[in-house]
């Protein structure tokens, strides 16, 4: 019994861990510290947050859009900053349907993800008439969190959303990670790959940017729509033949991609394009800031703690399988002292079942039986979660692991091995209790993982 409270008391420390990370990448104060009013006059900060490293103009009116899961936090915090003089409502805000809600000067719509719907069509529309609106010496100020790739899908000429939504689901299925799905959208978008900035000519442009990319590149994060593209349309067809999806593409979309590699239609904004003369970016958050929060909880709690990976990618569950045996190993040398080994990163799935899950969730169902295999003993837990609340098509964000669940999970009736054989992890944690629900975060900075032992 005493092993079990204790038991209870890691997962409580690793999901309190968890939230440290997710308070880090709070999306108002991220945009509230890089904006500042001296003067009666908006000055926007570096990504040092160096005042003497700031952008400045004497614009007349700011017009202010954003598209994210973290876009209405960010939004009502930039309007909170901005003098009701220079701020020139309404502004737009487009976001998944759970963080949607009213926000007084913005017109807020609410749109599909991961796949794109009608109403990320219409957001998208919507942003690119506010934005067209604006002159010489006025500012767009875009507001960018993670999602925002799907959430304003803008089909290219010759395409329909349909086609954006079959493309955006073999990339899915097979396994795509955030890089190669954003180079395809970058080249069957009007917006996306630097595409945005075409529409706000001849004003000035400053992108804020919560990084939800890991090295946070930002011609990756949302696609990157107001930054240059170095991809191609010949990068956007390798990749679909390299994961065997590019015969299984709709036609229309191979079409538009064939004559983009053979020039018949205009390419992604390149860096050296005159475009970007008058447009700047500021990274607000990201993984990064946010693992930094959940290890310093985690010494703060009297762990010793272990970096385990910074950049954690690859495969769900042959990445748990590697932590697993590594948890064995730490534990055998140093069985004494508390132990945090803590990630940050974005893994993907290569789906081959029928089941329902994300990456955490899997992840956490295959580190759970990678460490029953190999014996790692003592009190023991295991959290992967998504920052934005949501892993996969579930209503979770990931799942908290013991050395009891896979237990747990027979005692329910359920094979934890064949449901991860068959990527059916929501339905194994659901079964042992194992799932961890947040709800909508109003963030979204990639993943964090924790692994606590005593």
């Amino acid at each position: 019994m005493v092993s079990q409270i204790y038991a209870a008391s890691l997962r409580q420390i690793a999901e309190s861990l968890f939230r440290a990370g997710i308070e880090a990448a709070d999306p108002g104060k991220a945009v509230t510290r890089v904006l500042q009013i001296r003067d009666g006059q908006l000055h926007i900060l570096g990504d040092d947050g160096d005042p003497a490293n700031s952008r400045s103009a004497p614009w007349r009116r700011i017009f202010v859009v954003a598209f994210g899961k973290a876009a209405l936090a960010m939004a009502e915090a930039t309007r909170d900053a901005l003098p009701t003089n220079l701020f020139h409502g309404p502004g737009v805000a487009v976001t998944n349907y759970a963080n949607a809600r009213n926000a007084d000067g913005f017109t807020v719509i609410a749109a599909g993800h991961p796949l794109p719907d009608t109403n990320g069509v219409k957001g998208a529309q919507v942003i690119v008439e506010t934005i067209g609106s604006a002159g010489e010496n006025d500012l767009v100020l875009v507001l960018i969190s993670g999602g925002g790739s799907a959430l304003i899908p803008y089909p290219a000429p010759g395409l329909v959303l349909e086609d954006k939504i079959a493309t955006t689901n073999l990339l899915l299925r097979n396994g795509a990670n955030i890089g190669a799905m954003n180079t395809v959208r970058k080249h069957l978008s009007g917006i996306k790959g630097g595409g945005l900035t075409r529409f706000t000519v001849p004003a000035d442009l400053h992108a804020l940017i919560l990084s939800d990319v890991l090295g946070d590149d930002l011609s990756t994060i949302a696609s990157g729509p107001t930054v240059p593209d170095a991809t191609t349309f010949a990068d956007a067809k390798r990749i679909l033949e390299t994961i065997d999806a590019w015969d299984k593409a709709p036609e229309a979309v191979r079409s538009y991609i064939e004559k983009g590699v053979t020039g018949e239609v205009q390419e992604t904004p390149k860096p050296s394009d005159p475009l970007f003369a008058t447009t700047a970016s500021t990274l607000v958050g990201s993984n990064g800031v946010s693992l930094a929060a959940l290890s310093e909880a985690a010494y703060s709690a009297g762990c010793e703690v272990q970096l385990w990976d910074s950049h954690l990618t690859g495969e769900a569950r042959e990445e748990a399988k590697k932590w697993a045996t590594a948890a064995l190993t730490v534990h055998r040398e140093t069985p004494d002292i508390p132990l945090a080994m803590v990630a940050g990163g974005e893994t993907t799935v290569t789906l081959k079942g029928a089941g329902q899950g994300g990456r955490n969730q899997e992840m956490a169902l295959a580190f759970a039986l990678a460490a029953e295999k190999t014996g790692l003993s003592g009190d023991w837990v295991f959290l992967s979660g998504g920052t934005d609340g949501h892993d996969g098509p579930t209503d979770a964000a990931g799942g908290v692991m013991d050395r009891e669940s896979c237990v747990r999970m027979r005692e329910a009736g359920v094979d934890p091995q064949a449901f991860l054989v068959d990527n059916n992890s929501h339905a194994a944690l659901e079964a042992s209790g194992d799932l961890l629900v947040t709800g909508a975060t109003g963030t979204n900075v990639a993943d964090l993982q924790v692994f606590l032992l005593s």
